[in-house]
């Protein structure tokens, strides 16, 4: 497996092909914009090689028998499942912030193996076969894969095929004898800038009509014509100046919207081309897995909330027993997740492919969850810490070090700790709450209502009412008459 140092290494040798505010980033290692993101995403390397996290972080191949990072890895059982929740909410302790370069494109590989194995059953195509092959060697070269589902859509209320613009979803544009070439956008794609390559797949269902858009394949991420621009963040400002306006050094986030010019894909590089009846599979098998494990995901920001909330009431010159109440809250908000993702993960079952698909009810049940209570957290972590803690209440690092003013500045920041240290906290629980914990709770792997349509889609309520009837003694059938 890669060390830091070979994976920032593998990233300095891309073509630079992706901007912010107009400016091409040319190293994404050292930019300002970016570079915290790949520090976030380098620590999964360094914690790999480290005795206390090995077994959580690697798993041993069922392709070639070698010890592989775990993000690289075919979920074949519960327990692998429960490992994904787990490092989930780990990853976020380590580095406070997302590592989705890694987590959404380990999703991603594992729901195509499940629909390449249906379609070429179906078919006789050799899609299964071609992923099993790419799979083999980013295995072997560990690299770092980025998922990539959400299209820009257009007009809500029409289907792909119907837009005025075709481009608004990614679709296929000509199929070549060695390949297709696609053209439209993927957008709001979260740690681009920290990956070798980029898996996309299809973002909704499709009709006959729309099989062009059915669409699924994987790429460098300086592919030819491929353009990618960082999205604007309200941490933009500091991201870009130095000192403990950063509030996490060694982590960033960064989302993308990437665009595709009449990108040719290879065939060896394409897993769905117009078989658009299998596009939903591939959504369900998606979402499955990633809202089971996002409940760990947002159990570790909360972790961290609890910790930053905590040391700002001593700061403050409080006990964080004053705020008992709502540290518990804090507390079930984090296990609810975390629990529902483990949950979801056990009562899963296999697909004939041999890859583990979680409880589709409880994994959307835990989506729902994750599209609230992380919030809830969020307000309680303000709450406990005062004024201070909230946005545009804190002057900058650079303010604060001023020769003018900077040491008045830190004086009336003083507590029951340096003004400084009370600095750094605030700074912490400001990009806790607005920044990086952010992305990912109310859309990340889909909206909450999306997820609420497949809870009623998988519960049968006819089942409970004749579980009342029977209890109750009832043999009568009430019907109701539809009202026109």
């Amino acid at each position: 497996m890669r060390t830091s140092k070979e994976y920032k290494q593998s990233l300095q040798q891309m073509r630079p092909n992706m901007y912010k505010f107009g400016e091409l980033i040319k190293d994404v290692t050292t930019h300002p914009a970016t570079r915290r993101t790949i520090e976030g995403h380098a620590q999964i390397f360094d914690a790999a090689h480290k005795k206390e996290y090995l077994n959580l972080l690697t798993t041993t191949s069922h392709l070639t028998g070698k010890r592989i990072i775990r993000y690289l890895s075919i979920l074949q059982n519960a327990e692998d499942m429960i490992a994904n929740v787990r490092m989930k909410r780990l990853m976020f302790q380590l580095t406070g912030t997302c590592t989705g370069g890694r987590c959404v494109g380990f999703n991603a590989l594992n729901a195509m193996w499940a629909v390449t194995y249906d379609i070429d059953r179906e078919h006789g195509t050799t899609y299964h076969q071609r992923l099993h092959s790419w799979l083999t060697k980013a295995q072997e070269q560990d690299i770092t894969v980025a998922g990539a589902l959400t299209d820009p859509k257009g007009d809500r209320s029409k289907s792909a095929s119907e837009q005025d613009d075709p481009d608004m979803n990614l679709h296929i544009v000509s199929n070549e004898n060695d390949g297709i070439v696609v053209r439209g956008a993927k957008v709001m794609i979260c740690g681009v800038a920290a990956a070798n390559e980029l898996f996309v797949m299809p973002g909704t269902g499709y009709k006959q009509q729309d099989k062009d858009y059915a669409v699924s394949f994987v790429i460098p991420r300086d592919h030819e014509n491929v353009t990618i621009v960082e999205t604007r963040r309200p941490s933009d400002l500091r991201e870009f100046e130095n000192g403990f306006d950063i509030p996490v050094q060694q982590g960033g986030i960064t989302q993308s919207y990437v665009l595709f010019e009449d990108t040719f894909i290879p065939n060896e590089r394409v897993f769905l081309a117009g078989e658009h009846d299998h596009a939903i599979n591939a959504v369900l098998h998606f979402i499955a897995p990633y809202r089971s494990a996002i409940g760990g995901c947002v159990a570790g920001q909360g972790d961290v909330m609890i910790g930053a909330a905590a040391l700002m009431a001593r700061a403050n010159g409080l006990s964080e027993k004053t705020f008992r109440e709502k540290i518990v809250q804090m507390i079930i908000n984090n296990e609810t997740t975390f629990g529902m993702g483990i949950a979801a993960s056990s009562l899963g079952s296999r697909h004939p492919s041999g890859v583990w698909v979680p409880d589709p009810l409880l994994s959307n049940v835990n989506k729902v969850h994750v599209g609230t209570l992380p919030y809830e957290t969020k307000r309680l972590t303000q709450d406990i810490s005062g004024g201070i803690g909230e946005t545009g209440c804190l002057p900058s690092c650079q303010d604060l070090t001023d020769p003018r003013y900077g040491e008045l500045l830190k004086k009336y920041l003083t507590a029951n700790c340096s003004g400084e240290t009370r600095a750094k906290i605030a700074r912490l629980i400001e990009w806790l709450t607005i920044g990086a914990g952010v992305p990912g709770c109310m859309h990340g792997g889909g909206s909450p209502d999306g997820a609420k349509l497949i809870i009623n889609a998988q519960t049968d309520i006819h089942s409970y009412i004749e579980l009342a009837k029977r209890l109750a003694g009832i043999d009568e059938d009430i019907i109701v008459t539809k009202k026109k």
